[in-house]
C-alpha cells in the first residue's frame, strides 16, 4: 500500500483568536512540525493542505496543496485536495490529519490499514475517549470524484456523514498515558500539550 498523508491546516482557528493554529508552538517547536515528525515515518510521503500565501509553511519543506472548492469548504475540501495530490502521484491511499494533533500514534496507519483490511471497510476512522475523530481517517483515493461531486453539487460540509456513505471501520486508542488525539482548540490547550509534551520528553 501506497499512502500520502496530508495535514488538515486549513482552518480558521477562530477559537483561538484566528491565524495559523499549527503554527503555535509547543516545547519549543511549532504544533505543525511535531504532526510532521509523527506522519513521516508512517508515510510514503507528506503535504500540507492550507489556504492564502503558501510561503508561510515554506520551513517545513512540504508542498501546500490548497483547496479546488471554493468558501472554506472545510476538513472535507482538504481531504480532496490531499486525494488529487496522491492521484497524481499514483498513491492509493490518503491518511488524513489535522494539523493542531500533535501526539498522533506511531501506528496510526498500520492499525487503521489493518483494521480496515479484516472488517473488509472502504475507510477507517480513528477514535479515542469515547468519540471519534472523523478528520484522522484512511481513505481511498479511489473515492475522490464522489467526494468532489458530494462537496460540489450536494453542497456536502460534514465528513462523518459523507464516510457513513460507505463501509467503515471506528479503531479505538487508549488514551493513557494521553490521548493521542488531544488537539489544541483553545489558548488553554497550549499549555496542556506543553505539558504533555514534558511528560514524554521525560519517559
Amino acid at each position: 500500500m501506497t499512502c500520502i498523508g496530508v495535514i488538515l491546516a486549513g482552518g480558521l482557528a477562530r477559537r483561538m483568536g484566528g491565524g495559523d493554529k499549527p503554527l503555535a508552538e509547543i516545547a519549543g517547536r511549532p504544533i505543525l512540525r511535531h504532526v510532521i515528525d509523527r506522519l513521516t515515518p508512517q508515510c510514503a510521503a507528506l503535504a500540507i493542505n492550507a489556504n492564502g500565501d503558501p510561503a508561510r509553511f515554506s520551513a517545513f519543506g512540504l508542498p501546500v496543496v490548497a483547496d479546488s472548492v471554493e468558501g472554506f469548504a472545510g476538513p472535507l475540501a482538504g481531504v480532496l485536495a490531499g486525494m488529487d495530490f496522491a492521484a497524481a502521484r499514483g498513491a492509493a491511499d490518503v491518511l488524513s490529519a489535522p494539523g493542531d494533533t500533535p501526539f498522533l500514534p506511531a501506528d496510526l496507519l498500520s492499525r487503521l490499514d489493518a483494521s480496515r483490511t479484516h472488517a473488509g471497510a472502504r475507510i477507517a476512522v480513528a477514535a479515542s475517549n469515547a468519540r471519534t475523530h472523523h478528520a484522522v481517517a484512511l481513505w481511498p483515493v479511489a473515492l475522490r470524484e464522489e467526494l468532489r461531486r458530494a462537496l460540489v453539487e450536494e453542497g456536502e460540509r460534514k465528513v462523518s456523514s459523507f464516510i457513513a456513505r460507505f463501509a467503515n471501520v471506528v479503531v479505538d486508542w487508549r488514551t493513557e498515558p494521553y490521548d493521542p488525539f488531544f488537539n489544541v482548540n483553545r489558548p488553554e490547550d497550549l499549555a496542556r500539550a506543553g505539558a504533555i509534551a514534558k511528560e514524554k520528553s521525560r519517559g
